[in-house]
């Protein structure tokens, strides 16, 4: 698989947003994140830098309900530009995991880009909202990534007090892990990783 060709741009617009995805799983880390919701920003910047992805995400949603659909959608949009990028799979390592401090906060996040979605989200958050953000769209977020990336996906925060680096700690490992599956193996070739021969 060429370097060249891991890169991928989905558009999705509905009645509730309008969001545009670009990335380049062989990037730098470079991000240029406009969803309208300032900590969706943050944090989406963490899978960039942490993940050398470089990411471009700019939503327009119906803001004035909440951030519900806004955050959902562009979970889903990442996803499909996700499965794009990846294509179909020759080569990567597939499986990814990263265990991510900060301070006193700690998170498991496990990959397998299996073809199967499937997600365990076990955060025992410490407060509902991280200023104005509230922080059960997270799992939304997710929800919408691995339905449309089809990738299985294991997060774990195992500690933590501040709801804040709850949230950081697991976007940087999922950035890791993600980094991770998605890198070629020079040793796998042009093979898929997969007794099926398919992770389609």
């Amino acid at each position: 698989m060429m370097l060249s060709s891991r890169v991928a741009e989905v558009v999705r617009n509905t009645s509730e947003t309008q969001i545009r995805v670009s990335l380049n799983l062989d990037g730098s880390g470079r991000g240029t994140l406009a969803t309208g919701v300032p900590f969706l920003d943050h944090m989406l910047d963490q899978i960039a830098r942490h993940g050398m992805i470089d990411l471009d995400i700019f939503a327009k949603g119906d803001l004035h309900i909440d951030a519900h659909h806004t955050v959902e959608d562009v979970g889903i949009t990442l996803g499909q530009a996700l499965s794009q990028a990846v294509g179909d799979k020759k080569g990567i390592c597939r499986y990814g995991y990263a265990y991510v401090p900060l301070d006193e906060a700690l998170s498991r996040v496990v990959i397998d880009l299996s073809g199967r979605p499937g997600l365990e989200f076990h955060v025992p958050f410490t407060r509902a909202r991280v200023g104005e953000f509230d922080v059960d769209l997270l799992i939304e977020f997710f929800r919408g990534l691995v339905n449309h990336a089809a990738m299985t996906l294991h997060i774990d925060n195992l500690r933590g007090v501040n709801a804040h680096h709850q949230c950081e700690t697991v976007f940087k490992a999922f950035g890791r892990a993600l980094r991770q599956a998605v890198a070629l193996d020079a040793r796998a070739g042009n093979t898929v990783p997969s007794t099926k021969g398919s992770l389609i």
